[in-house]
């Protein structure tokens, strides 16, 4: 990546602190990823965007900015896209999956506090994101209390607009909702120079939910036995989703997917056929938080879907496109968005009912939940978890663990158990 030097230097970044993470990303990403065997072709793109992470990405940004262009970043899935994408600009998703900045972020933020929130702030006062130093503007919102103080000391680094996430799901919440959506819209606009119109919403709308059907064919796939895909490559495409460029994600997502239909017509996975079937629930694992996954694959388990924000959460559902006006289309933003089965709510119902159903779908053995330290709503709401799975006879693992590794051996040893147990 030298050949970004420059453009690094001109963004402003700490290029001592920054060399360092590109130096420890390589040989991780090699062990965890590079490693597995039968790993499909299509593979190929996905692997040269992670090594391309903080440069041809980052150079596609700065384009568009010197063309006029705006991005904005996100923390969360329920930033609608579709409206930054209306206005011409380009929406990235920030939030962080490793320390970084640590003692830069303890000088403003508790030590005890979520990693992924101590992760992105690290990220934005050390100075060693170019996703971070690209932003004109980032969409904050209120998912967790942490993160929500957490945005008001961020705006002192760089212009911070924080959408109220409702905690319940009533008529009044959902009224509250289409405002902010209504609201985030006519910031958007200011900050882009462009209005929204029926017309570019809808092509948006159209946009993401074609990236989104492709994600749920591959999800699809999942379901056959032997697994096509390692549940680790299909958390890296839903991790890589959040900031590739839409249409060209979308086509290679697809061309994927040809590869593994054939795959399964041929009867080949990439694992064993019989091989324990696991679903992750829990926190968001983004880029490079492959800690877990990669410790349930090397296992003797297979990941076969993801209840999370970097998952399912993330896709499943799609914004309906029959509205004929920007209002309605705004409606329908907000109503697929308030959809999303988060652990800010309460009650959280859907997200029980959902686990239920996908144990179903995709013929698991067990559930393994994964908290990140001090991710309150998560971490409480593993009990409602727990007692809905051991009524229906669901094996559950439960996790709780930090972006650090000093953790691994007992982590490997509490899954190899719950594994041996499963077969």
């Amino acid at each position: 990546m030298n050949n970004y030097q420059e453009m690094w230097r001109t963004l402003g970044l700490n290029m001592e602190a920054h060399d360092q993470l590109l130096q420890v990303l390589p040989p991780t990403y090699h062990d965890v990823y590079l490693t597995q065997a039968n790993r499909p072709q299509g593979m190929e793109y996905f692997d040269f965007v992670v090594n391309e992470i903080h440069g041809l990405r980052i150079q596609e940004l700065q384009e568009h900015k010197k063309a006029g262009g705006k991005v904005i970043g996100a923390f969360c899935v329920f930033v609608p896209e579709e409206i930054v994408r209306a206005a011409g600009g380009i929406c990235i998703g920030l939030c962080s999956g490793v320390e970084i900045g640590t003692a830069e972020t303890e000088k403003v933020l508790p030590r005890n506090i979520c990693p992924l929130i101590k992760s992105f702030m690290g990220f934005k006062l050390g100075k060693v994101c170019p996703y971070f130093e690209s932003c004109d503007i980032v969409v904050g919102e209120t998912t967790c209390d942490g993160k929500k103080k957490a945005f008001e000391i961020l705006n002192d680094y760089i212009p911070v607009h924080v959408m109220e996430t409702p905690h319940m799901k009533k008529n009044r919440d959902r009224r509250l909702w289409l405002e902010e959506v209504r609201d985030f819209a006519r910031v958007v606009e200011k900050a882009t120079g462009h209005t929204i119109t029926a017309d570019n919403l809808a092509k948006a709308v159209q946009e993401v939910n074609n990236k989104r059907r492709a994600l749920q064919r591959l999800a699809e796939l999942r379901k056959q036995d032997p697994a096509p895909i390692s549940g680790k490559d299909s958390l890296l495409i839903e991790q890589i989703a959040m900031y590739d460029d839409v249409a060209r994600f979308t086509a290679k997502v697809n061309a994927l997917c040809d590869e593994l239909e054939e795959k399964i017509k041929a009867g080949q996975g990439v694992f064993p056929r019989k091989t324990p079937r696991v679903i992750v629930t829990g926190t968001p694992m983004a880029i490079p938080n492959w800690k877990v996954p990669h410790i349930i694959e090397s296992s003797g388990a297979v990941i076969v879907a993801e209840e999370l924000c970097t998952g399912l959460r993330y896709f499943e559902n799609e914004v309906a496109e029959d509205g004929q006006t920007k209002d309605g289309l705004l409606e329908n933003l907000a109503a697929r968005y308030l959809g999303i089965n988060c652990a800010v709510f309460t009650p959280n119902t859907g997200r029980m009912d959902r686990l239920l159903q996908l144990v179903e779908d995709y013929h698991a053995d067990g559930v393994i939940h994964c908290a990140l330290s001090f991710c309150d709503p998560y971490a409480v709401e593993a009990n409602r978890v727990e007692k809905t799975l051991k009524q229906h006879n669901i094996p559950l693992l439960k996790i709780e663990t930090g972006y650090d590794q000093e953790d691994s051996g007992q982590l490997k040893t509490r899954v190899e158990a719950f594994i041996e147990m499963l077969g």
